[in-house]
């Protein structure tokens, strides 16, 4: 079902006090500079001794509070920390915005290189095509991948720490997402949603003016998760897919998953009225209809303390260095790199049946 929560304000019986504070209320729904009244408490599955970023910073409040009711186009205000990844010139991947000055993505989105003028940061966008006056570019400082990660091995400690050149200013279409701390569980009863600009399937590219989209998924356990991703020539010991550093969510009945483009980007769920940042889009199955098993995040409470670790160690930016902010830029689309190649999905052709399936079919090439 479509819907918003956004309210609006009907006619008075006039005069000039009435219309002042009609006005004065609208412009501060809209400002440039928002701060919402109060910080996200600890919350009722975590340790109360434990202390994370969340409840030190202003974070995962939006103008779209309790149940966010149906449709696949997000309305503009309603992720505020949903970021777009920009190489050269091209939507790859997803993120999301945590602070001021910093942003998480997968760190397999930087295969094509690791150097930060490369890339943009796109933030306050619903429309990639269409930018709006709270739109904003932002540069990068540095990349910061999990020393772990492998790129011959992408599934695990797939996480990326993106350091901006310059702070961006709170709005309602701009704000960061709580980042929970370690110790942090989240319920399957949770209200939980992914968000991104990627395909539409496996051969269907989001088309003009390149929404973004949003669809609610379960999560799901560890045990039932592993049964998707076994075959009958394997066993859960002899290849254990689901590991420590990820989560699996899903929803297979109205078939929602997150599909190539949507890499990096956030699994969000509520608790306590805060929206946390639970997972990062890491891989999955091709997204082809019918889809066959759920989706495979990052768990970003798993990261938690090397997250705030790499934030702490970071100088900050010299801003006096920095390149100057850029005007916000409308985006072409996905068929357009910078140097006029069609970008053309790539699908495994295995058999469903065979263990080659599990290692080649993963759609470990999102971008």
């Amino acid at each position: 079902m479509w819907g918003s929560r956004a309210q609006q304000s009907g006619p008075d019986r006039g005069g000039a006090c009435l219309l002042a504070a009609f006005l004065l209320c609208f412009s501060l729904l809209h400002a440039q500079d928002y701060t919402p009244s109060q910080t996200p408490p600890p919350t009722s599955n975590t340790s109360p001794k434990s202390r994370g970023l969340a409840q030190k910073e202003l974070c995962g409040k939006t103008k779209f509070q309790g149940k966010i009711y149906g449709g696949q186009i997000a309305k503009a205000e309603r992720w505020p920390w949903q970021a777009s990844l920009i190489f050269r010139g091209r939507h790859i991947c997803g993120a999301v915005l945590i602070d001021t000055t910093w942003v998480l993505s997968a760190a397999h989105c930087f295969k094509r290189s690791l150097t930060p003028s490369d890339y943009r940061i796109l933030l306050g966008y619903n429309q990639l095509s269409k930018p709006s006056n709270y739109s904003r570019q932002m540069t990068l400082n540095k990349i910061i991948l999990h020393e772990d990660y492998s790129k011959l091995s992408r599934l695990e400690k797939n996480i990326v720490l993106i350091q901006l050149h310059h702070p961006v200013i709170y709005s309602t279409h701009i704000f960061p997402v709580c980042v929970p701390d370690s110790t942090t569980k989240v319920s399957p009863n949770n209200l939980c949603w992914i968000s991104g600009w990627g395909m539409l399937s496996a051969d269907k590219f989001l088309q003009a003016p390149f929404p973004l989209l949003d669809a609610e998924v379960s999560l799901i356990d560890e045990e039932e998760c592993t049964t998707f991703f076994q075959t009958p020539e394997v066993s859960i010991t002899e290849y254990d897919v689901i590991k420590d550093d990820v989560l699996c969510a899903g929803d297979l009945t109205n078939q929602k998953s997150f599909c190539r483009g949507d890499s990096g980007g956030p699994l969000v769920c509520i608790l306590n009225s805060f929206w946390y940042v639970v997972g990062l889009a890491n891989w999955n199955g091709a997204c082809l209809e019918p889809i066959h098993s759920p989706n495979i995040f990052t768990k970003v409470s798993y990261f938690s303390d090397w997250i705030k670790q790499k934030k702490a160690n970071t100088p900050a930016a010299d801003v006096s260095s920095a390149p100057l902010e850029e005007i916000a830029s409308s985006l072409r689309g996905w068929g357009n790199y910078s140097a006029g190649i069609t970008l053309k999905p790539r699908i495994s052709t295995t058999l469903l049946s065979s263990q080659a399936l599990l290692l080649q079919s993963i759609w470990l090439r999102i971008l």
